[in-house]
């Protein structure tokens, strides 16, 4: 039976379910995308490969509407947060369209000896595998994709298990833009399938976005058969609070940056970490600020706040938050649920030598740290496996240089949250993953910089 449903997390109702793809339609899927990238990834132009990646931006924006309100249906993001992603992902297409030209341009080497010429030329690697996650359905594809298109890339695109209609929509999108057969293909594999399509000598490198688990076992396969691998896994990123004029802002940027999609943002503050003349007032203002946000249908207007992506999800951040409190924390606000609705939580003194301290929690949940001063600040920042985003709010520019350059992170914000564009690259460090998609570095990580150096004949 296949994996692939869409489960409205508001209701709890079964909308639809997808077939799984056979084998053989796998090894179909598998012989279009080499096909198409030995064929048309060689013989196009970048100029006419970025004309279609611009022709699917341009899609979502003129289906809006429609990819939005799916969206929600699939994983209950507030409808406007979902529109709001969808023009994201366009621009993101069409940042692509317009700066991958230049990023993939021949670099002429000047050489040190000899005659003749050497350049650096990007070409395509071939089949590239995608691993997407349910949180961002959109806006992962694009980031994944469109640099992958433009260089020549075949695309296989595995979805999320409870996203398998937006993949639809998307793959509609690639089609009517008139990406050609076999480039870009949306594959409802099982995990087994997916091993089988690493192993295959045509694939030449997977990019995943999901949990460290996973990421742990596709880079194993990836290792064993000698494919590159993108990862981008969890976080536990910092938010940390050394100085303000206006604590009342601070304390609304951490509320947006923790709230945004639901608290299900890899790349989420979600731990606060408050010096000690500021933790009392920031906490304080903290809990009132959340105590006026409660969870109601993501198709309202004025949505703040949705159900997490599932019952099952709520039930794992119900259980975090009871360890939490079993471990001794303390629960200041929420930690309730209602179905898939998670009330706003803020928690403190989770104590450090507990399970709970480095785990991940991917829900409307917010932890709060004292410390003393910048030093312990950043110990505490660093102290967990993860390294994918961090913030840092201080009046001293000076100071915001000082801790950005100590913190461990593949990212870091000062005086700023959801700050992220189209020409910013993502990824982190530690077991948050490695390599990077978005802006320039994103536009050649799966291209083959091919040194080519000539002389003369006869020379």
């Amino acid at each position: 039976m296949s994996s692939y449903a869409v489960t409205n997390p508001v209701t709890g109702d079964l909308l639809v379910s997808y077939p799984g793809i056979t084998d053989s339609d796998l090894a179909d899927a598998i012989a279009r995308a080499d096909a198409a990238t030995r064929g048309w990834g060689r013989r196009s132009t970048v100029a006419e490969r970025a004309a279609l990646v611009r022709a699917v931006g341009d899609l979502h924006s003129e289906r809006r509407d429609e990819l939005g309100r799916a969206l929600v249906a699939e994983m209950g993001k507030p409808l406007a947060q979902a529109l709001g992603e969808i023009d994201f992902a366009a621009d993101i297409y069409r940042y692509y369209a317009e700066a991958s030209p230049a990023e993939l341009a021949d670099q002429p080497i000047e050489l040190l000896a000899g005659t003749g010429t050497a350049v650096i030329r990007s070409a395509p690697l071939g089949v590239i595998l995608g691993i997407m996650p349910w949180n961002f359905p959109f806006y992962q594809v694009a980031r994944f994709a469109a640099p992958n298109i433009v260089v020549g890339n075949s695309v296989l695109l595995k979805p999320a298990p409870q996203c398998p209609h937006t993949a639809e929509l998307i793959q509609a999108m690639y089609a009517d833009a008139g990406v050609p057969d076999g480039a870009y293909q949306a594959i409802l594999a099982s995990n087994e399938q997916i091993s089988a399509v690493i192993a295959d000598p045509r694939v030449q490198g997977v990019s995943l976005t999901g949990s460290e688990r996973a990421g742990s076992a596709v880079a194993e396969q990836a290792g064993r058969h000698l494919k590159k691998v993108v990862l981008e896994l969890g976080g536990s990123d910092p938010f940390i609070v050394l100085s303000a004029d206006d604590l009342d802002a601070v304390v609304a940027d951490l509320v947006a940056g923790r709230l945004d999609n639901s608290g299900q943002s890899c790349n989420a503050p979600k731990r606060a970490i408050v010096v000690s003349d500021l933790h009392a007032a920031f906490t304080e203002k903290l809990v009132a600020a959340l105590s006026g946000v409660a969870p109601s249908d993501p198709l309202a207007d004025d949505a703040e706040l949705g159900p997490v992506s599932s019952l099952v999800a709520a039930e794992r951040l119900e259980g975090q938050v009871r360890r939490a409190a079993e471990a001794g924390a303390s629960i200041l606000l929420g930690g309730t649920r209602d179905g898939a609705f998670f009330a706003p939580t803020v928690i403190t003194g989770i104590p450090r030598d507990s399970a709970i301290y480095r785990e991940e929690m991917f829900g409307p949940v917010a932890l709060v740290y004292e410390v003393a001063d910048e030093a312990e600040a950043i110990e505490v920042a660093n102290d967990t496996p993860y390294g994918l985003g961090s913030y840092v709010y201080t009046t001293d520019a000076e100071q915001g240089e000082r801790v950005a350059n100590a913190i461990d992170a593949g990212m870091v914000f000062v005086n700023c949250v959801l700050a992220d564009g189209v020409e910013l690259p993502f990824g982190g460090v530690k077991r948050s993953g490695f390599g990077r998609e978005m802006g320039r570095l994103g536009a050649t990580e799966f291209a083959n910089r091919k040194l080519i150096r000539t002389v003369a004949p006869g020379a």
